[in-house]
């Protein structure tokens, strides 16, 4: 084989094979993710909440593939979500004193946030609070994917 055709080859397998690597990583964590828990089941969940707040796909670093859209409630027991948030891998829900919508802001104020666990599933969530989580020193849900650094959404609750 001629020199450029072995050239034209590997680039034309490395694109591919990149491809399908960023393909795999956004559809794996569909594939593995739980069922997600119904709508009875999260609206049981968060009736007794004391706030809500709304996800939206318009905040600063929100773009197609990092966005959320829909309700939220914080309660003692549990964060409840009944919408639709982008999949990915390793989102986890934090709490943060102060509204953040940047991964720069959320990068500034993440050590004095308090992770709340994991978000396994895209189409609502459920996701428990352990006793010593004071959601009233807090006024934003953040989540936030760990492998990538990427900010996916916020609402602030108060």
């Amino acid at each position: 084989m001629k020199t450029k055709t072995l050239i034209i080859l590997f680039i034309t397998h490395a694109v591919v094979g990149a491809v399908g690597f960023a393909a795999g990583i956004y559809v794996l964590p569909i594939l593995i993710a739980p069922e997600a828990p119904s709508a009875s089941q999260v609206e049981s969940m968060a009736a007794g909440a004391q706030y809500t707040a709304e996800f939206r796909q318009d905040l600063a670093d929100s773009d197609f593939l990092h966005q959320g859209e829909g309700t939220v409630t914080v309660g003692d027991t549990a964060i409840t979500f009944m919408g639709h948030i982008s999949p990915g891998p390793d989102y986890q829900l934090y709490l943060s004193p102060q509204f953040v919508e940047t991964e720069a802001e959320f990068k500034r104020l993440k050590n004095t946030m308090v992770r709340v666990g994991p978000v396994r599933t895209f189409d609502n969530f459920v996701v428990p609070l352990d006793g010593s989580v004071d959601i009233d020193q807090h006024n934003t849900v953040i989540i936030w994917c760990e492998s990538f650094n990427e900010f996916i959404t916020a609402a602030q609750y108060r």
